[in-house]
């Protein structure tokens, strides 16, 4: 048990997936594990272990923002053993190529600041995703003929920007969609050699204005799950 994480010692599994919103790790685990029990459920923050394929899973909320994924991301890997971090959420489309449904898997993550920016000092870091974890996802998409991109991405500090002009400066670059999370989870990993990637479905779209209604979310967010899940346990 620690501070935000209720789980006794052998409630975590290895593998843990990661979405924002605590609710929708309780309707993937109801979903895509078999005998999922919650195992953590401090400050509304559900956790929830089970079987997929036979082979143990953690589904657990993060909360939004790098802050809020570094706490619980620190607390499952030093406290519970956590090996394999995957984030799996939504993101902003910010590419003409990228359309609403569309998954991203994020093999860098660009920002402007992570609760790493203490330790980096003065130093650029670049976090990337683990690459046995990425090529395994888009083979896993590949099979399951899910529209998908790979590349940078940018997390950002904020919900509501208004740096028209660093948007536009990212889309240029060939960021692919925005969020607020990966780029502190691939740093705790790079710290802790662990393996992390993010799985991302596109809910909205910076460049058209087009967002996905919230009754149709569940259904493309299954694809996200289950190419993680696919990817966590490959080979």
């Amino acid at each position: 048990m620690t501070v935000h994480i209720g789980a006794k010692p052998g409630d975590i599994a290895e593998t843990v997936l990661m979405p924002g919103d605590p609710y929708r790790a309780k309707w993937a685990a109801e979903t895509f594990l078999q005998d999922a029990v919650c195992v953590n459920e401090v400050r509304g923050m559900l956790g929830f272990t089970g079987t997929w394929k036979g082979n143990r899973v953690t589904i657990h909320g993060s909360g939004m923002g790098m802050p809020s994924l570094s706490i619980y991301a620190n607390e499952l890997i030093r406290d519970y053993g956590a090996q394999t971090l995957i984030r799996i959420g939504s993101c902003g489309g910010m590419q003409d190529s990228v359309k609403v449904r569309d998954v991203i898997v994020a093999m860098t993550a660009s920002s402007l600041s992570t609760p790493s920016s203490g330790i980096f000092k003065e130093l650029n870091f670049a976090p990337c995703a683990d690459w046995s974890l990425l090529k395994a996802a888009v083979a896993a998409a590949e099979a399951k003929g899910t529209p998908t991109h790979v590349g940078g991405i940018y997390s950002s500090d904020v919900f509501y920007d208004e740096r028209a002009d660093l948007n536009e400066q990212m889309t240029r670059h060939g960021i692919l969609g925005v969020e607020m999370e990966a780029a502190e989870l691939y740093n705790l990993a790079a710290r802790h050699g662990r393996r992390a990637l993010a799985v991302l479905t596109v809910s909205d779209h910076l460049l058209t204005g087009e967002a996905l209604p919230s009754e149709d979310r569940e259904r493309s967010f299954g694809d996200m799950v289950e190419i993680a899940l696919e990817a966590a346990f490959a080979g």
